[in-house]
């Protein structure tokens, strides 16, 4: 382990010190090579895999050449030689454990990389990653237990039993992060998406947690919803399966009116919305259709559509404006909610029942009086 010129506890240190300098600097030597070669991958390819993982793998490999030379320095010491035995399994343990760490770094970072190829979601790589980094370590766990000497299967044992009662004790975490899950691997919302909920919270979702959902509304106050809860609702999509919604307003004209000329405006007022707003749809044809015979109208609408859901209260309200503006110029009446009264039909009625004697006499009873 040493030269034999070497004797004494004060030259034993300063032989052990100096191979932790030597295994310190060579650490660091070989971290330097690491990320200069990062750096060039980097340069011509951007950020590739080769480089990712390089980036990964410095870390374990800086640690593991430390420790390993703390561990080379004692052994070489005789004063300490009675824990030569301890030291080398220590040393084992150590290997045993980086690379577990070094597995977690660069699985982590190789299983990204494939995933973001086949072009999975962000937040479900996100979860995947975080199960896969929690089995690695288990594993590296079991395995460094079984090495010491330490006896794993009462422990999985315990770990089954421990599991359940914590299972049932975490019931509600466990089904929000189930449910958090299936939200994000069906694809059922996205962060950015602007849903309403049948309890009528509507907004933004800005983040989709393993526990929870976050849905900023239009008053800019942040609703968290549990997941359990949300997968549970349902969930009104403005922006599937496409960014573009539909815009309907009602309206009615008089029994008078010409309905040709009426249809007529209403699409020439829907095409200027949606020539002159940029909100609008340019490639839609406007759609106009008659509804029913109303009490007072006869009732239409006209159909657009906007970008997105925000989109589509300016087109709404542009289109309400128009439209009323231009029946103005084209003497189209949109009536009043109004009742008629036939009055020569009245004039049979008993005099008790005519609209005079109720409401206190004819005109000419209540003139005189006054």
């Amino acid at each position: 382990m040493r030269p034999e010129f070497i004797e004494g506890p004060l030259l034993e240190a300063v032989w052990a010190l100096g191979i932790v300098v030597v295994f310190v600097l060579g650490a660091w030597l070989i971290l330097l090579l690491m990320r200069s070669v990062q750096k060039r991958l980097e340069a011509r390819r951007r950020a590739t895999f080769a480089s990712q993982f390089l980036g990964s793998m410095g870390r374990p490999v800086f640690l593991l050449v430390i420790v390993e030379g703390i561990i080379l320095a004692l052994s070489s010491v005789s004063y300490i030689e009675t824990w030569r035995e301890n030291l080398a399994r220590a040393s084992v343990a150590v290997v045993i454990a980086l690379v577990t760490y070094a597995l977690a770094r660069g699985g982590g970072v190789l299983l990204v990389w494939y995933l973001n190829r086949v072009k999975v979601r962000q937040s479900l790589i996100r979860l995947i990653r975080r199960i896969a980094l929690l089995v690695i370590y288990i594993i590296g766990l079991l395995v460094l237990l079984d090495y010491l000497g330490i006896s794993i299967s009462p422990l999985i044992a315990g770990l089954g039993i421990g599991g359940l009662a914590i299972a049932l004790a975490l019931q509600p975490t466990l089904s929000n992060f189930f449910a958090g899950a299936q939200i994000v691997s069906d694809n059922v919302v996205r962060v950015g998406d602007y849903i309403e909920l049948d309890s009528g919270v509507r907004g933004y979702v800005t983040e989709v947690g393993w526990r929870s959902t976050r849905i900023r509304t239009a008053f800019n106050n942040m609703v968290i919803v549990p997941n359990s809860r949300l997968a549970d609702s349902t969930i009104t999509n403005y922006y599937g399966p496409s960014m573009e919604i539909g815009v309907i307003v009602n309206a009615g004209v008089s029994y008078s009116s010409d309905l040709a000329h009426v249809e007529r405006v209403s699409l020439e007022v829907a095409r200027e919305v949606i020539e002159e707003l940029d909100e609008a749809v340019k490639t839609f044809e406007p759609w106009f259709g008659y509804e029913e015979f109303g009490d007072s109208n006869i009732n239409f609408w006209v159909w657009l559509q906007a970008n997105d859901r925000i989109a589509s209260f300016r087109v709404t309200s542009e289109l309400i404006k128009r439209l009323h503006a231009r029946f103005g110029e084209e003497g189209i009446t949109i009536n009043y909610p109004v009742r008629r009264l036939e009055y020569d039909r009245l004039e049979s009625l008993p005099p008790p029942l005519r609209p005079g004697r109720m409401s206190g006499g004819s005109r000419e009873e209540r003139d005189a009086k006054e």
